[in-house]
Parts: structure tokens; sequence; C-alpha cells
């Protein structure tokens, strides 16, 4: 038993070796450069030169910045796209193409619509945003289609004026990521026993009740690892505002990672885009421990 204990050991430490070259990407590509952004936070440096250290007055800006705040409110409506919308489109999608469209049309074609579903999320982000920025121009597809079906009325400069700049760019990201959660969602559909689709069915069970009753329970650890990949990404957003609006018009779509590019690059202000940088990471890593100790404690409790 001593020398199976003993051979056991060595090679748990030799499966070690294989997390050597991660560590070292982790090190070098993600704590040294937090390291670094949180240094630059207490400093005044315009990029070259040598930075001047000026403690937390940074912060003490950022906390009375109403450009700031703004951008924070922007990322909680983004969250609703990002998160909340794609989430629920995406389980009634999977519940349909799972539950129905694959017992009246077959594999083929569910596997077809999930593929369709998906596309926008292997398009790089500046495609897409060329693509919807010309759909969503004053001369765009949009508002050519709004006319063609005589709501010519309702045509506007979508992503032109400050009033519909953040819904356009959020019709947008709920189109990227909808792809996104569907696949998950019928991923943790396959794992179901089909007999609980059955047995509510000869209850009596319609689609409805067994999406509710069925299908949002037994996903609930997919629904939880998407809310909280999606979270994440909803806080740190920049491409596609980046791609499509520029934080424009007047600041209507600015977001905290676009703030910080802005500082970084546009007016120099290199350790106030740090301080925002590291608002950021400290409110992102805040949340994701939030909902891991959450599912953790309603997983031990089942």
């Amino acid at each position: 038993m001593a020398v199976a204990d003993g051979s056991y050991a060595r090679h748990r430490r030799g499966y070690y070796l294989y997390l050597v070259p991660g560590v070292i990407g982790f090190v070098l590509v993600v704590l040294i450069p937090q390291i670094a952004n949180f240094v630059l936070s207490f400093t005044a440096w315009k990029g070259i030169g040598t930075p001047r250290w000026i403690g937390i007055q940074n912060y003490q800006k950022l906390f009375v910045d109403d450009q700031f705040w703004g951008s924070m409110i922007h990322t909680l409506l983004f969250i609703i796209s990002m998160t909340i919308i794609p989430v629920i489109i995406g389980v009634v999608l999977a519940s349909l193409l799972f539950d129905y469209v694959r017992d009246q049309f077959g594999e083929r074609v569910s596997n077809l619509f999930r593929a369709g579903f998906y596309l926008p999320q292997i398009l790089p982000v500046t495609t897409a945003g060329v693509l919807w920025g010309w759909i969503l121009s004053p001369v765009g597809v949009g508002n050519i289609m709004l006319k063609a079906i005589g709501l010519g009325g309702l045509a506007q400069n979508w992503i032109g004026d400050a009033t519909y700049a953040l819904p356009a760019v959020s019709l947008m990201i709920v189109w990227i990521q909808v792809g996104y959660c569907l696949v998950v969602f019928m991923a943790g559909l396959s794992r179901i026993d089909p007999a609980l689709y059955e047995a509510a069915e000869l209850d009596g069970a319609g689609w409805w009740q067994r999406l509710v009753s069925i299908t949002v329970p037994m996903l609930a650890p997919e629904i939880f690892v998407v809310v909280l990949t999606t979270l994440i990404a909803a806080l740190k957003l920049f491409a596609p505002v980046f791609v499509l609006t520029a934080a424009g018009p007047d600041n209507a779509t600015m977001v905290p990672s676009y703030l910080t590019y802005y500082h970084f690059f546009t007016t120099q202000r290199v350790g106030y885009g740090a301080a925002i940088a590291v608002v950021q990471t400290i409110l992102t890593i805040t949340l994701a421990v939030i909902f891991i100790r959450f599912q953790a404690r309603q997983q031990a409790t089942e």
C-alpha cells in the first residue's frame, strides 16, 4: 500500500508540470499587467516620461465624475441586452428546437437552426459592426424596410441620435449573444432524461408547462454558467461600442472600458484611465465571487 501511495504521489507531482505553461502565461499576460495598472492608478502620467505619484487623487476625481457614473449606468443597461434578454430567448429557443422542432422535423433541421443562430458568435466583431452600421444608418436597410411597409414615420438615425443609440447597440448585442446561450442550453437539454418530457406530455402538460416545470429547473447549472460569463462580458464590454458608435453620440453609449481607452489614448491621462480599470476589475471579480458562492450554496442545499 505504501509503495502504491508513493507511486501515486510521484505521478501527481508530475501532473503539476502541465500547469507550468498556463501559470507562466497568467503571470506574464494577466498578473503583472494588473499590478502595473494598479500602481499607475496612483500616478499622473501622460504615457511618456516618469509617472508622478499623486496618491488617491485619481480615485477622488473618479467618484465625482459624471461621465464615469454615466458609463456605469450604461453598463447596467447593457447587462439587460447581454445577459437577461439572451438567456430568456436562448432558453425558449433551445426548448423549441429540442422539444418540438427536432421531434416534428428531425435532427438535421434542428441542427441547421442551431448553427444559424450561432453564426453571429463566430463573426468578427468588426464585421458585425459594419453590418449593423449599414442596417441602422439613416439610409440603411432598417429604414428602407420601415418605409416599404408603410412605417416610414418610424425611420430614425438609429446610431446617430443619442436617444436611440443605446437601444441600437443593445439590439446588435442581443443578436450576437443569443447563439451562445442557445448552444449551451441545447447541450444541457441533451442530458435530461426524455422520459420526463414523455411523462409530462402523457399527463397533459403543454409545451409551456414542460418548459417551466422541467426545462428551466433542469437547466439551472447551464443557466448559471451563461449568466456568469455574459455578466462578466457585459462589465468589460468594449468592441461592439467601439466599432458601432465609438461611445457616441454625446457619450450616449459610453462604457467604462471605452472610457479607460479614451483616457489612455486621447486625453493621455493614463493614471486616471488606470483607476477606472481598477474599479472595473474589482467590480467584476466581486460579482463573480458572489455568483460562484451563491451557486455553491444552492448546490449544497439540494
